[in-house]
């Protein structure tokens, strides 16, 4: 989009970094937050800005908690469904026979089966993004626990991806719910749409995790629960965004 005199948004908001750099005293270009960070809204913008691939870059937010999961209760971890989904068309496994099987393809299913499945996964094959059992497969589900777990693709009633609703389970991921944890550092990565997403729709996704992360606060949570967050594209620059101002007003520790 053009601005008067010729100008795009993408070089104004350009200029207006290389501005507040200079005011703070660096030289250094490769950085695009030398302060506590920009609002959400101006977040937003930048990475957009600064997203200048050929391909709709994917956004990323990244949340670095005070958590450490290594202790007891201090493990963040669930599924969320954005507002606006993440751009992304998840490809679904599942374990089922029979009905259930059948009831699985007619969700929207990509993958269904059984023993041949598992062989499948063991041999390498594995072209999903997700992966659902009904309880009465998991002894072949099993099987394939050490090639799946490390993946965060093992199935887990937990998670909702072990039921004998598997239709229903496999319709909600298909509209965009997705399983998060914290790593071991106590860091959160978590997909919020892509740079061709308009401006509120990925605010109001970065909003919604945000606000779920805070319902699966862990009991274990001590002093900072969140501490910064950052956003960034595929090939882009990473943007800090200020939790101190709206619409989060937490209170930045580290």
């Amino acid at each position: 989009m053009l601005l008067r005199g010729g100008r795009n948004v993408a070089s104004t908001l350009r200029s207006t970094v290389h501005t507040r750099l200079v005011r703070h005293g660096s030289s250094n270009h490769k950085l695009v937050q030398p302060f506590s960070g920009y609002n959400l809204e101006d977040a937003v913008r930048l990475v957009q800005a600064y997203a200048t691939a050929n391909f709709p870059e994917n956004i990323q937010l990244t949340v670095r908690t005070g958590l450490d999961p290594r202790k007891p209760n201090q493990m963040v971890r669930g599924l969320v469904t954005l507002p606006h989904g993440t751009g992304k068309s998840p490809r679904i496994a599942v374990f089922a026979k029979g009905p259930k099987a059948e009831a699985a393809k007619e969700a929207g299913a990509d993958i269904v089966g059984q023993q041949d499945l598992a062989d499948e996964i063991l041999a390498g094959n594995i072209d999903f993004t997700r992966c659902m059992a009904t309880p009465d497969m998991m002894p072949v589900v099993g099987k394939v626990a050490r090639v799946l777990g490390p993946r965060g693709l093992m199935p887990n009633p937990k998670m909702g991806t072990v039921t004998m609703n598997i239709a229903e389970a496999v319709q909600t991921a298909k509209l965009g719910e997705f399983e998060f944890k914290c790593t071991k550092d106590g860091d959160v990565f978590v997909p919020v749409g892509k740079v061709d997403f308009s401006r509120q729709q990925l605010e109001e996704n970065i909003r919604a995790f945000i606000d779920r992360m805070e319902e699966l606060k862990p009991a274990g949570a001590r002093g900072t629960y969140i501490g910064r967050m950052f956003i960034s594209s595929d090939q882009g620059k990473g943007t800090k965004i200020d939790i101190t101002k709206a619409p989060f007003y937490m209170r930045e520790q580290f």
